[in-house]
């Protein structure tokens, strides 16, 4: 199945009045673990978890297809488990215990949608056939097409790549049309807004200066897989209620990266 062109940055944040029609027919939603535990230290913030719930409905209910990639930072996060004092965790073991984290994660997220009459499936790139689809990209699909929100868990199923490879990989699977990357700033700077003071913000970003300046916007190998096939990247801030739909609706907010 062929992809359709993407939107470039233009098209998402047009310059005329707002619409009430959404921008995207279909995206992927990358959420980091850290979003899911909210002012806690670590583990789920139940609150956060129905305020991100609520956000999904309101843009399935205009009909746009959803599909989410979780990440687990909130529960273990593999690379600061590795590679330093010649006794800690080997890389691979401590990767896919952050895949497994995600499970729960996905699990949790799945239950509140659910509860709020929104069907969804979780689909693991490592097979649990007692908890979760395996991950068939035909299938996965269809579930879109039927107005299911799709869960992605454990990654890509591979150690070394990150959550957000993963997000680029099954947004170019399913045919998406931008990745909407939720995070605790508005949008992408030239440093972090929360240490340094005058941080420049992006509204625009081409994904070549992405990696030449080495902002961190998803790592380099997303980027680079969202380059090659045209997909565009929305980085917005997830704590304001309300902004993944503004985002949907081709508001400006955040930054395009395209």
């Amino acid at each position: 199945m062929k992809r359709q062109e993407k939107h470039g940055a233009e098209s998402i944040f047009p310059k005329e009045k707002i619409e009430t029609v959404p921008r995207f027919k279909r995206i992927v939603l990358k959420l980091s673990g850290e979003a899911l535990q909210g002012k806690k230290s670590h583990g789920i913030d139940q609150p956060v978890l129905v305020s991100i719930a609520r956000q999904v409905k309101e843009i399935r209910e205009l009909g746009v297809d959803v599909a989410i990639v979780l990440g687990a930072g909130n529960i273990f996060r593999g690379q600061e488990n590795t590679a330093s004092r010649g006794l800690d965790m080997d890389r691979s073991v401590a990767d896919y215990m952050g895949m497994l984290a995600t499970v729960i994660n996905g699990l949790a997220l799945q239950n509140v949608l659910e509860k709020m009459q929104q069907p969804t499936r979780v689909m693991t790139a490592i097979e649990m056939q007692r908890i979760a689809e395996p991950y068939i990209r035909r299938r996965a699909i269809r579930h879109l097409e039927k107005g299911r929100v799709v869960i992605f868990v454990s990654g890509t199923g591979n150690p070394y790549f990150t959550t957000d490879t993963a997000a680029a990989l099954r947004g170019m699977e399913v045919n998406a049309d931008a990745i909407l990357k939720a995070t605790m700033v508005d949008g992408v700077y030239s440093a972090d807004p929360l240490k340094v003071r005058g941080a420049k913000k992006f509204l625009r970003l081409k994904y070549i200066d992405v990696l030449k300046k080495g902002l961190k916007v998803m790592d380099a190998t997303a980027v680079s897989l969202c380059m090659d096939n045209k997909l565009p990247i929305v980085v917005f801030n997830l704590n304001k209620q309300g902004n993944i739909k503004r985002v949907v609706l081709g508001e400006k907010i955040g930054t395009v990266v395209s």
